[in-house]
């Protein structure tokens, strides 16, 4: 409950140095165009920003609490970042291979459910990751594969619109590896696909 609260604090300074610094550029046009702001011109910019910043934040929390409970019974872990929510470990592969696993077809399932049905406008960013074992060419690509596999299924399987999931490969990049420097059994947390949702600028 304690890191819940501090994570909403610091969402909250974070919405509001945006906010000040949206603030900031507004005031700037107007002074531009007028040479003056009107008091209640500058006032209600204010409460626009205000009042948009408050529903995004409402509606990730929204979407953040439904994400946990259909994600409880999956070792998966979600986080809320201004303007973002990750869902970590959402997918994870056998070594070299890039074909989901059918036990992870029911989380994009509900990943996806969870999109169409609050936010379809929201950008949807596929991560591929590779464990230490082989070249960091044969990774790259090996993580770009499974984060494409991840993504075709959302939008083939899950009804997503194409041009709202995309898909990078980071290989096996150390400060990403969720298990340091395992491989085979061991380093399967580490061969993995998480998506990270961007409502910043959404519809």
């Amino acid at each position: 409950m304690r890191a819940a609260n501090e994570r909403r604090q610091t969402m909250a300074i974070a919405s509001s140095r945006i906010a000040r610094g949206c603030i900031g550029m507004f005031v700037v046009a107007l002074c531009g165009c007028t040479g003056y702001v009107k008091q209640s011109d500058f006032n209600a910019a204010i409460a626009e920003l205000r009042a948009n910043d408050q529903k995004q934040q409402q509606e990730i929390d929204a979407i953040t609490q439904e994400m946990h409970q259909k994600f409880a019974q999956y070792d998966t872990q979600i986080t809320a970042m201004q303007g973002r929510i990750s869902v970590d470990t959402i997918a994870h592969f056998d070594t070299n291979q890039s074909t989901l696993r059918d036990e992870d077809k029911q989380r994009l399932d509900d990943f996806a459910k969870v999109m169409r049905e609050h936010h379809a406008n929201a950008v949807i960013t596929a991560e591929g990751f590779a464990d230490p074992s082989g070249s960091a060419a044969l990774n790259q690509r090996l993580a770009l594969r499974r984060a494409q596999a991840v993504r075709d299924y959302l939008v083939q399987s899950g009804g997503l619109n194409a041009g709202q999931v995309r898909a990078v490969g980071y290989g096996k990049v150390a400060n990403r590896q969720v298990v340091k420097g395992a491989t085979g059994e061991q380093g399967q947390p580490n061969r993995r696909v998480s998506l990270v949702t961007d409502f910043a600028g959404s519809t």
